[in-house]
């Protein structure tokens, strides 16, 4: 394939250097004239394992070439990657300055192309960027709509400093954001070959992965050094407590616990979490990221309790109670705190949760009841149909099929769908519906 790469730091030297290598014809760009200087002598504008060597194999075999100009490196490609910088402004927000610029230069290109071109944007931006503001310089300038002549695209990338080589050719998997199939079809073939899955998806999704997927890894990090700090004060050995915690696939290295949802609860995660940061408190140990897990997870207690106030309904009906499906715990349960502060606010309650029934409660889930919510048992119910037909609101706390298909055939337009679990496909339930975070 015909490929221009515009701006030659880090991902754009490492892509031109691979695509060379695979014997696709390249164009680089930038506006750093001392860079072009070295890539056309063989030399490599970054420091990386391996990059030396390729830069100079393909120099040597004519694979590239280098040039200032963005329309011949348009008018001479199919597809042109965009790798230039997104760095923090003074005030944290991002820098688009030099990818808005190359946007206008690009479109000023694509108004003198008469051939199909693709245009794939690699730079990390801001989720909304590329529809809400490049399409639309690349249409101002170019006098062409999307689609006349030209197609976008978002493909994040994911290599790391050090074996950005290796991550090139075994990447975690390639995401395309794009508008349609028809658009991202050049991509597969340019990257479909490549031992991972490949995905398209939404153009905003594919912005919005990239970013969640650093400052996961930040997160990480973070928490393997607040880990490592609490272990420290304790004299143990930090590195094989987290080895033997990432040998757990199952739930702690894996898709458990990562879903969009509501708050955590029950009998173990609020009381552990307590008690290690007390802990760390008697040993002067500060860990601010362990601190927040317990404010955050309030928030999202208050938020979901803010969308049904927002409604202005004064009845609600809970599916559910305890702190997750299968279970009838409700000590810690976010739902149990929820139900209170909607009885607090003057709220009209009724609660069907088919695991909880109050005459079989044994030991410290009957004591908590007994000491902490004894008025919970006059709002529980048997009947389904009657919370389902009788509420404004109804708050969906566990994912019960019988439950949804409840709604399905007894909700009215006039009512609201609070969903804390994210049901799935609720297109056959009649009332308005949304969800707590999506």
């Amino acid at each position: 394939m015909r490929i221009s790469i515009f701006g030659l730091g880090y991902v754009g030297a490492v892509s031109l250097a691979c695509l060379a290598r695979d014997g696709h014809d390249v164009i680089g760009v930038d506006i750093d004239r001392d860079k072009l200087k070295l890539l056309a002598a063989g030399h490599s504008p970054i420091v990386e394992e391996g990059i030396i060597e390729l830069m100079q194999q393909v120099a040597s075999g004519n694979r590239f070439r280098v040039c200032e100009s963005a329309e011949e490196a348009v008018l001479q490609s199919d597809i042109s990657l965009v790798c230039v910088g997104t760095p923090s402004a003074a005030n944290g927000s991002q820098d688009q300055t030099a990818i808005v610029r190359l946007s206008e230069q690009l479109g000023r290109a694509l108004a003198c192309k008469t051939g199909p071109h693709l245009i794939v944007y690699r730079s990390t931006i801001l989720p909304g960027t590329v529809e809400d503001t490049l399409i639309p310089v690349l249409e101002k300038f170019s006098g062409k709509a999307l689609g006349d002549g030209y197609d976008v695209c978002f493909q994040p990338e994911f290599l790391r400093e050090g074996s950005s080589i290796k991550d090139y050719d075994n990447p975690p998997f390639t995401i395309v954001g794009c508008q349609s199939e028809q658009a991202a079809q050049p991509l597969k073939q340019l990257f479909g070959h490549l031992p991972c899955e490949y995905v398209t998806t939404s153009i905003r999704v594919a912005e919005t992965v990239k970013y969640f997927c650093n400052i996961f890894h930040a997160l990480k990090i973070t928490f393997a050094n607040e880990v490592g700090r609490i272990c420290q004060a304790l004299a143990v050995d930090s590195c094989e407590v987290m080895d033997l915690l990432t040998q757990d696939r199952q739930l702690n290295i894996s898709p458990a616990y990562l879903k969009p949802g509501f708050a955590y609860g029950g009998s173990c995660l609020p009381k552990d979490l307590r008690a290690i940061l007390h802990l760390a408190k008697q040993h002067d140990v500060e860990v601010p990221m362990l601190t927040g897990i317990r404010h955050s997870n309030q928030l999202h207690i208050e938020h979901a309790l803010n969308i049904i106030l927002a409604s202005g309904k004064r009845k609600i009906g809970f599916l559910g109670l305890s702190f997750k499906s299968g279970t009838d715990d409700l000590r810690e349960s976010p739902l149990v705190t929820l139900a209170e502060l909607l009885l607090g606010k003057g709220m009209q309650l009724k609660i069907c949760d088919p695991e909880v029934h109050l005459a079989r409660l044994l030991g410290a889930n009957k004591r908590f009841i007994e000491e902490s919510i004894p008025h919970i048992g006059s709002l529980l119910t048997d009947n389904l149909d009657d919370i389902v037909t009788s509420s404004e609101v109804i708050v969906i706390g566990q994912n019960y099929a019988y439950m949804v298909e409840a709604l399905k055939r007894r909700a009215t337009q006039e009512q609201l769908v609070v969903d804390l679990v994210y049901v799935g496909d609720v297109s056959e339930i009649p009332a308005s519906y949304t969800g707590v975070c999506w």
